[in-house]
């Protein structure tokens, strides 16, 4: 049953090189307010228990805050040691785990969901060449606790187990026409498909490291993240998203009446509204009724 549904996904996934080419606009969204004050917000997240992880390169910190704006706690500062960082570049959390990509430290370290430090991973050094990964641009973990990491110092994705041990490498120069070229940001569905946004592609892999997927868009992909299947494509200026189904995966466009001042870093659909991270703050969005 399990290999039917999966086979099933693949197609529903490869059909997405039909889709493309006539994208619609979806659903309209309306400015409500906005939260957060960043020097230089690089990626944010919700977990499912609605507390928002922020990364502030800026600053080398990260920001917990709930949903009406208040700052829980914030962890960080410039440096190598325990919870401290050099550009964090990325955060993905569950309700248990925070984990953020260390990029300049060459690490991930993780957190309780209260940004109390509970480990690090790190092979920059390690003697096995193909566990090592070097200026990590993101990290996201399955349901099953493997955790991937996107090396961008190898072009490649790294995978390892819920104890940090090693178990493969894939995407890189030997994965052929899916092999990495310049990739910028990873997410991960409920299935455990790894997407990756390189260029302006976005390329798709299962959870062996198998490339099946590997889809253009007119303009460069900035930002990638999936919560509860539903997957949001971010551009400078432009927001994609899609819900999985069992039948299809139709991407559309997210419109707003928001004339943006900065460049999106990222966007997230939680609960019917639309969180979206600029440099300085997060905008939320409720769906219109026009």
């Amino acid at each position: 049953m399990f290999i039917k549904n999966f086979v099933k996904l693949m197609k529903n996934l490869i059909n997405l090189i039909l889709l493309f080419s006539s994208i619609s606009f979806g659903q309209k969204f309306s400015y409500h307010q906005s939260i957060g004050n960043f020097e230089n917000a690089s990626s944010f997240y919700i977990a499912s228990n609605g507390f928002i992880y922020i990364t502030d390169k800026g600053n080398d910190e990260v920001i917990q805050l709930d949903t009406l704006g208040n700052i829980l706690r914030d962890v960080g500062g410039f440096g190598w040691n325990q919870a401290q960082f050099d550009e964090p570049v990325d955060v993905f959390a569950d309700p248990l785990s925070v984990y953020v990509t260390d990029k300049n430290n060459h690490r991930i370290q993780r957190f309780d969901r209260n940004l109390n430090f509970i480990s690090q991973l790190f092979t920059h050094e390690n003697d096995n060449p193909d566990e090592r990964f070097g200026y990590p641009l993101s990290c996201v973990v399955s349901n099953q606790g493997d955790l991937y990491v996107l090396d961008s110092e190898n072009k490649r994705i790294v995978k390892f187990d819920l104890f940090g041990n090693f178990k493969l490498q894939f995407g890189g120069i030997d994965a052929g026409e899916f092999a990495l070229g310049n990739p910028v940001a990873m997410a991960i569905s409920s299935n455990g498909i790894i997407f990756i946004a390189d260029q302006n592609f976005l390329i798709a892999f299962d959870q062996f490291g198998n490339g099946f997927s590997k889809v253009k868009f007119t303009e460069q992909i900035n930002s990638l993240e999936i919560l509860f299947d539903n997957i949001t494509l971010t551009s400078k200026k432009k927001i994609l998203f899609a819900k999985f189904s069992k039948t299809n995966i139709d991407f559309y466009y997210l419109t707003t009446d928001y004339e943006f001042d900065n460049d999106i870093v990222s966007s997230i659909l939680f609960i019917d509204k639309l969180y979206v991270l600029t440099p300085k703050k997060i905008l939320i969005f409720l769906p219109s009724s026009d």
